[in-house]
């Protein structure tokens, strides 16, 4: 299930970006030859009005191929015929479906799952863990850890983590009564520290609240990982990517945690897919706008053979890291 879970959402996300450029460039009357998703092999092909659709058989892209996109043409319905803020808003239009996207999962996430509490309320208790093992239950308040009082869910969440080996007191309430359980956090080697195998309580939204909680965390998620690949690239953090076979793991972990989890992991995959294609890299819709910006301030576009000759390496080289951070993901899933 998590290799299904990981297909759908990397088609959903593929889909909804390759839209973006679709409905705009039809919006600016330009002839759209192809719209595929996936890439190598077709599974499936069929002809509409004027644009042909194309399944293919890796769900790890998809494009739009539009008229005079990457060729000189004379027709009036061509990519390059068009003015260069028609072309940068089909470019841009990719990218900001991600962000769209990610606020539609958040706000899907919020108002039917709901919104996690600050409460010490037990959400779900996750099966071979040690809360599970301590006979602790969903809806089980913690008051107490250690003769530590604790109102506030990541107070109690900071205890746990730092406390990975060391057996707990930990005083529940349930149903207006009283228990304790001695409990010992065991550490995740994923994270870093310790769990007990428990999660928040949630409490539901209205529609309103939802789009806006979707619209800030679509921001803050933003903003995150943007300083986190400056924080990369200056080296101030370690390098830390996934390819496909990594994100199946990290899938089947949300899904296993709940639905809603698996949402929000998708609303944060679909904020990565539109900023990086928004960096000005070679073969990436940021480099695209980037050339395109570069037209409008000189009066005239870049030699083709030349931007088309740094796409093909930009290309070559993302491929590359793709079947390294593949490889990698391997090696990791093989050695436990």
């Amino acid at each position: 299930m998590s290799i299904v879970y990981t297909i759908i959402i990397l088609c959903v996300l593929i889909l909804t970006h390759e839209f973006g450029h679709f409905a705009v460039a039809k919006l600016n009357g330009i002839f759209v030859e192809e719209f595929s998703l996936g890439m190598g092999p077709k599974i499936v092909q069929w002809k509409g009005k004027e644009t042909k659709y194309s399944l293919r058989i890796f769900p790890i892209g998809g494009y739009v191929k539009m008229n005079g996109e990457d060729e000189a043409s004379e027709e009036p319905n061509a990519f390059c015929q068009k003015s260069v803020l028609a072309r940068m808003a089909v470019v841009f239009s990719g990218p900001a479906m991600n962000f769209i996207f990610a606020i539609i999962f958040f706000m899907v996430a919020y108002m039917y799952f709901g919104v996690p509490s600050q409460s010490t309320v037990i959400g779900e208790v996750m099966a071979d863990k040690p809360a599970a093992a301590a006979g602790i239950e969903t809806g089980d308040r913690i008051s107490q850890i250690d003769g530590v009082v604790v109102s506030e869910w990541l107070e109690a969440v900071e205890m746990i983590r730092q406390n990975a080996g060391k057996e707990l007191n930990l005083v529940m309430e349930r149903d207006g009564s009283t228990y304790n359980t001695e409990v010992t956090p065991v550490l995740d080697e994923q994270v870093g520290y310790g769990i007990l195998g428990i999660t928040q309580s949630v409490d539901k939204v209205n529609i309103i609240e939802s789009v806006k909680l979707g619209c800030v965390q679509t921001y803050n998620f933003s903003k995150l990982l943007l300083v986190s690949l400056y924080q990369m690239a200056t080296g101030q953090m370690k390098v830390e990517v996934a390819g496909p076979v990594g994100m199946v793991g990290m899938v089947g972990d949300y899904a296993e945690v709940g639905f809603m989890y698996l949402f929000l992991f998708a609303g944060i995959l679909s904020i990565n897919l539109g900023i990086i294609n928004l960096l000005p890299f070679p073969a990436l819709d940021g480099s695209r706008l980037l050339f395109l910006a570069i037209e409008g301030i000189r009066g005239k576009p870049i030699d083709p053979n030349k931007e088309g000759f740094m796409n093909f390496v930009g290309l070559m080289v993302l491929l590359g890291l793709m079947v390294l951070i593949t490889y990698n993901d391997i090696i990791k899933l093989i050695g436990g």
